[in-house]
């Protein structure tokens, strides 16, 4: 994620904060300045502690995730909560479940930790006196941690509620077919936190927005991978493309887009061998510092690596979100013969779903 950067490692996986972030301390620091620097001083211990607990929720979703050989790129910290960047869910039912429990389960397990350390010191306040604004820091946590927990199992699919929701239904049905259903009760209640927070707290509606976007965006994407689940590199490259050589100037490759609708080129070195990509994004970043006839090799994205026609599109689809690029070169007994690209993919998508549609009229 851009604007973000690494502040720590726990088990390999980095910890990062988005720029973002300390917007929200600054808010907290204005909200206190009445109360003094102590007051100020407080309220950025507990926002900052109640993020460390943030944090834990993450990891143990990836700790978990990572026992069933998925990846994690980082955590990151925004002002609206954490992200944990799995490589991929995991659509073993039972394995998701898991995943998406720890993360709650971390919650209470800090409340349960600090209630036994606030009674047995003997200064834990009533339980119904206790709130989110009122106690002690640990209590206030203890409090926090318990409604993060609560708030998390909510059945508002892409959230852990939702997930163990999905899980579930997935003993049942297709999987497909339950990301669906689950996207669907999680857009409805996306809406109903939407009034809710049109009627009292405009915070809910951030978060309507993050569950409707992120339910609708989920079941895409699994609806996406079931179309090519399986299904060969070779049926959805790119076979008619233009290629550039590493010494050409950028305006080849500019004269090339303008001319057709290809927006990405594999780039080759003199011996006709593959050296990478270069990206639509890459050649407009290269064109605005003003660098027209630089070489096309200066902007090449030479970490991608290749694919091969017998390549599932699945495993493809996966290696090209975790290159971070648009496109991948095919290449076949050292020559390259294709390119796949995410547009050719989502079109390949739209082909198969209409051929599904054909077939159920």
């Amino acid at each position: 994620m851009k604007w973000s950067f690494t502040i720590a490692r726990i088990a390999g996986i980095p910890i990062k904060i988005h720029a973002t972030f300390f917007l929200l301390l600054l808010f907290v620091a204005i909200v206190h300045a009445g109360e003094g620097g102590q007051g100020i001083f407080l309220g950025l211990i507990f926002i900052l502690a109640l993020f460390a607990c943030v944090v834990l929720h993450e990891l143990g979703h990836s700790l978990v995730a990572m026992q069933y050989g998925i990846k994690v790129r980082d955590i990151t910290l925004l002002p609206i909560g954490g992200v944990a960047a799995l490589e991929r869910m995991p659509e073993n039912p039972r394995h998701e479940f898991l995943v998406a429990v720890a993360g709650p389960l971390v919650n209470l397990a800090i409340a349960a930790g600090l209630y036994v350390i606030l009674s047995s010191f003997g200064t834990l306040v009533p339980i119904g006196s206790l709130s989110v604004t009122e106690g002690s820091l640990f209590e206030r946590l203890m409090v926090v941690n318990v409604f993060l927990a609560a708030f998390n199992m909510l059945p508002a699919f892409p959230m852990d509620g939702g997930r163990m929701l999905r899980a579930l239904m997935a003993h049942r049905m297709d999987y497909t077919r339950a990301t669906q259903l689950a996207a669907r009760i999680g857009q409805g209640m996306a809406l109903f936190f939407g009034l809710v927070g049109l009627l009292f707290n405009p915070f809910l509606i951030f978060i309507a927005l993050f569950v409707y976007i992120g339910a609708e965006q989920e079941a895409a994407m699994v609806t996406m991978r079931a179309a090519f689940r399986g299904g060969p590199v070779r049926d959805a490259m790119i076979r008619d493309f233009r290629s550039l050589h590493f010494h050409d100037p950028l305006t080849f490759a500019v004269q090339y887009l303008l001319e057709g609708s290809q927006q990405d080129f594999p780039v080759l070195d003199d011996s006709e061998n593959v050296m990478g990509v270069l990206t639509r994004a890459d050649l407009l970043a290269g064109l605005s510092r003003g660098n027209d006839r630089a070489p096309v090799g200066a902007l090449v994205r030479a970490d991608v690596g290749t694919l091969s026609p017998g390549d599932t599109l699945d495993d493809s689809f996966a290696r090209l979100q975790r290159a971070g690029t648009t496109a991948l070169p095919v290449v076949d007994k050292g020559r390259l013969v294709g390119l796949l690209t995410l547009e050719n993919i989502s079109e390949y998508v739209m082909i198969h779903n209409a051929r599904l549609r054909s077939r159920r009229d």
